[in-house]
């Protein structure tokens, strides 16, 4: 498979370092960046070729096209492309929010089209990415999209593009969520006499540990947090404050509003 990122920024860059990783050669990838350091630190660092702009040498007979440039730059980023794109070259999107409606219509009517949406701890190859593909994509293109966004994590397939604004709510801005448990537990330990790295270390392992061990699980979250929750005990009486505090119903309404969030700058996206 020979593939031409379009975009050389953080996620692109844990993309090619993934694939490489995995056996993929730096020969077989190309990268088109206007930033002159991403083009010689790409390069440098996986023998890649890069390209300062769109071209015919930059696209021909490349079998996978990643777009990985930001949702508000693509119209004009893609561009060149819609003259150059074979009907048998797949587009592969990173881009959140972005329909494929819209993008199959800035490049000419091109439906070969399957969107991502990777998540942050993709850029360690510990993500997570949702996956939709146009009806017309075929089972061999299905299978090149999800190898290359496989080279930092797992993949989730759906059927229903509107999902993809649930994707982006739940696992695209869900290190966002974690990141802000960790947070709250870093600041209770600090108001407990902890020093700044001892409640760093507490909050991150705990976190870490307990989410190898419900991935490691096959009974629901609910169970798990019941056999460490004793009656009366003090876990207990953490969740019950939390409770009265609304922290679950909080989180659920917080991921709600990001699906509908997503929902509005798609649309916006889309009219353009």
């Amino acid at each position: 498979m020979k593939i031409t990122f379009l975009g050389g920024g953080n996620m692109a860059n844990a993309l090619i370092g993934g694939l490489v990783n995995k056996g993929f050669a730096g020969s077989d990838i190309r990268v088109i960046d206007l930033n002159k350091e991403n083009r010689e630190r790409l390069s440098k660092t996986y023998g890649l070729t890069a390209f300062a702009n769109v071209e015919a040498a930059a696209v021909s007979g490349s079998d996978v096209v990643v777009l990985a440039v930001k949702p508000q730059q693509m119209k004009e980023a893609v561009a060149p492309l819609a003259g150059l794109l074979q009907a048998s070259q797949l587009v592969l999107t990173i881009a959140a929010g972005l329909p494929l409606a819209a993008l199959s219509r800035w490049l000419k009517g091109h439906s070969n089209l399957v969107r991502a949406m990777p998540n942050t701890p993709a850029l360690i190859g510990a993500g997570i990415t949702g996956l939709y593909a146009l009806p017309k994509v075929s089972d061999s293109d299905r299978e090149n999209a999800a190898r290359i966004v496989q080279a930092v994590g797992e993949t989730v397939w759906i059927q229903n593009e509107a999902q993809m604004d649930s994707i982006c709510a739940l696992s695209g801005s869900g290190p966002a969520y974690v990141f802000l448990f960790i947070e709250a537990l870093q600041e209770a330990g600090a108001a407990m006499g902890f020093n700044e790295e001892q409640s760093r270390r507490l909050a991150i392992e705990t976190v870490l540990g307990s989410a190898k061990l419900a991935a490691q699980s096959d009974e629901p979250a609910s169970i798990l947090r019941e056999r460490v929750t004793s009656k009366g005990g003090t876990t207990a009486a953490a969740l019950t404050v939390m409770g009265e505090r609304g922290t679950k119903e909080g989180i659920i309404a917080g991921v709600r509003a990001a699906e509908d969030r997503g929902r509005e700058l798609g649309q916006q996206l889309g009219a353009a």
